[in-house]
């Protein structure tokens, strides 16, 4: 039975699925194509029932450290951007090859925090995304890593994803990571919140834990609740299960949902 809080997702025609760092790497923080591919079969699997979709995915600097043969992923930023450079082009030749073979095309959109604060970039950027979604396009946002200090810190993806589906008028936020979603409590006693109705102090403080992929669940929250109050649901899930994507917009009571503070 579909918890009557979920009912809507069905519904959501214009979704952002955010992807982080853990959902698309190995244990070595490379890239890991079997991954990309399934991320993208179960997209394309929503394009045939008539969904929009937009990503937001990290994945860039992994995709450098590869190529590159690092031992490991770089701390410093200079080293971190120059992976980032590297990686950003195979990481979306990676993401068509897979959508290829569904004829789906593809657009890369590299953004900076300038593009949400200045009103004539953010027009553009909102311009620019319409028109791909109108062409049956399916934009891949990440944020310019290369140039952008500001950018490659804990949670820059969850933010960017927060801000792409308020720009874009988004139905639905779900945001991909390696865990379940949002917990409760600690070892035996830990239990996974299922839905969130608002944001509080106390709601921010369990979030406070840190995990594999380059941002935390505390970013993760936080780019939930500047969703939802927009009137955006977000669903934090586990990139790992199976069907994922199908089972968040089937409202299954997988993950946590945040509900939106008022209606859009």
């Amino acid at each position: 039975m579909v918890p009557k809080e979920r009912k809507s997702l069905s519904r959501a025609r214009r979704i952002v699925v955010k992807v982080g760092t853990s959902s698309l790497t190995d244990r070595h923080s490379r890239l890991d194509p079997a991954k990309v591919g399934k991320l993208v079969e179960e997209i394309m699997k929503l394009r045939a029932r008539g969904k929009e979709i937009i990503i937001v995915s990290s994945g860039a600097i992994g995709a450098g450290v590869g190529r590159l043969n690092l031992e490991r992923r770089p701390r410093d930023m200079p080293s971190l951007q120059a992976a980032a450079a590297v990686g950003q082009g195979i990481l979306m030749q990676v993401y068509s090859k897979y959508f290829s073979d569904y004829e789906q095309h593809v657009a890369q959109m590299l953004l900076t925090g300038e593009d949400f604060m200045d009103p004539r970039r953010y027009r553009n950027f909102k311009n620019t995304l319409a028109t791909l979604l109108r062409w049956g396009v399916i934009p891949i946002v990440n944020e310019n890593d290369s140039v952008e200090v500001q950018e490659i810190r804990l949670g820059d993806n969850d933010t960017l994803s927060a801000h792409v589906a308020v720009g874009s008028g988004a139905d639905l936020l779900v945001i991909l990571s390696d865990v379940e979603g949002l917990y409760a409590g600690k070892g035996e006693r830990r239990n996974l919140i299922r839905t969130v109705e608002r944001v509080t102090k106390e709601i921010e403080r369990l979030s406070g834990r840190a995990f594999r992929g380059v941002g935390g669940m505390l970013t993760k929250v936080r780019a939930a609740k500047m969703a939802a109050k927009a009137g955006i649901p977000v669903v934090i899930a586990n990139g790992e299960k199976k069907r994922v994507l199908e089972r968040v917009i089937a409202g299954e009571g997988i993950g946590t949902i945040f509900l939106p503070e008022r209606e859009k």
